[in-house]
């Protein structure tokens, strides 16, 4: 099955919710974010052109999903960067291309907006998506040590960028 993409809204929630919170479980250090963060949290975009939330879909079933919004939303200065954040496939689905798809559809959306000019994301040091992102020609420029901490244990985050 060929995954495919949509534009997802607040109408999507719940199922935007039951994909993602049983990965902050399992997948609790590839995360900022845990699990009673999200629990009663807004959907994490406006659902404008410069903050919107992707889904992967194989058939029916909602597989991945990827957020963008603008940095610089309320600040003159900095509106020429994007932030790419939430990135997350179920473990079952992994390996049909559907992060690559993800990320390739947020890209052609942030180009689109014709003013952003580069991409950031964090991204947990060891976490494996970060050759994926390397390969779309994201790079690190930055090391946090000790930036998450989860139940007594502490994860480094890397910054990366990726200049449009």
């Amino acid at each position: 099955m060929i995954p495919t993409l949509r534009l997802l809204t607040t109408t999507d929630l719940p199922a935007y919710r039951a994909l993602l919170l049983p990965g902050l479980v399992a997948d609790a250090d590839s995360f900022r974010i845990a699990p009673p963060d999200e629990e009663n949290a807004s959907f994490p975009t406006r659902g404008e052109p410069d903050s919107f939330t992707l889904g992967a879909y194989l058939g029916e079933q909602l597989a991945g999903v990827v957020s963008f919004q603008r940095e610089g939303q309320d600040r003159v200065k900095l509106r020429h960067k994007g932030l790419l954040f939430r990135m997350y496939v179920a473990p079952e689905c992994r390996g049909r291309g559907i992060a690559g798809l993800l990320i390739q559809g947020l890209i052609d959306r942030a180009r689109n907006l014709g003013d952003i000019e580069q991409i950031n994301l964090t991204v947990v040091h060891t976490n494996p998506a970060k050759r994926l992102y390397e390969r779309f020609g994201f790079q690190s420029f930055s090391l946090e040590k000790r930036a998450i901490k989860w139940q007594g244990n502490y994860v480094d985050e890397e910054t990366m960028v990726l200049f449009l």
